[in-house]
């Protein structure tokens, strides 16, 4: 069986790895534009599906599995906060988040055979009062580019972490209890591949 993940997340890729899975990894360049007004947990999800779906009709063989995510931070006033345009964006997107807890949500889609399941886990993360001298610093060290939220818990990120309240692998990506779940509820959890 052939496992693909239509992503070009290495961190997605390390925690599959981790769980002994070592899918084909094609990922797609799909439009992320959301026009509709959308709440986080549904933008996360219909863009995962959507990642999916670009991504089976391209590899075309519907004997593969295809497993998309997608991952976005939710501030404490709703504000989808998704990857940073630019430094200033990711500074922006860190003094927002400075002292207070916001929610990561990860859409999560598989496809096989036609049928398509998906679902949304969610993570509560709670970051101490952060000093200008910290986010610029931070932001300087390029690890907030191309990261949700404009952080990244499992790098050095998570010296702004008080706690967390949910999986941690969302946080960084792509929850894989949800990820076997879903791939299960097609026939094949993540155990039967290599």
């Amino acid at each position: 069986m052939k496992l693909i993940l239509a992503s070009a997340s290495p961190r997605r890729l390390d925690l599959l790895n981790k769980a002994g899975v070592h899918p084909e990894v094609k990922p797609t360049d799909c439009d992320e534009t959301i026009t509709e007004k959308l709440t986080p947990r549904e933008t996360t999800e219909t863009l995962a599906r959507r990642k999916a779906k670009a991504a089976a009709e391209a590899i075309g063989d519907p004997g593969a599995y295809v497993l998309a995510a997608d991952t976005v931070v939710a501030a404490a006033d709703g504000e989808i906060l998704g990857k940073p345009k630019d430094d200033a964006d990711a500074r922006r997107m860190l003094r927002k988040l400075s002292g207070t807890r916001h929610f990561v949500l990860t859409g999560v889609c598989a496809i096989h055979g036609g049928e398509t399941v998906s679902a949304v886990d969610e993570t509560e993360v709670v970051f101490r009062p952060l000093t200008d001298a910290e986010v610029d610093a931070y932001v300087a060290s390029g690890e907030s580019r191309g990261k949700a939220g404009g952080y990244a818990i499992q790098e050095t990120g998570d010296a702004f972490v008080l706690r967390i309240e949910g999986a941690w692998d969302n946080v960084v990506g792509l929850p894989v209890a949800l990820a076997d779940r879903l791939l299960g509820q097609l026939g094949a959890p993540l155990s039967e591949f290599e």
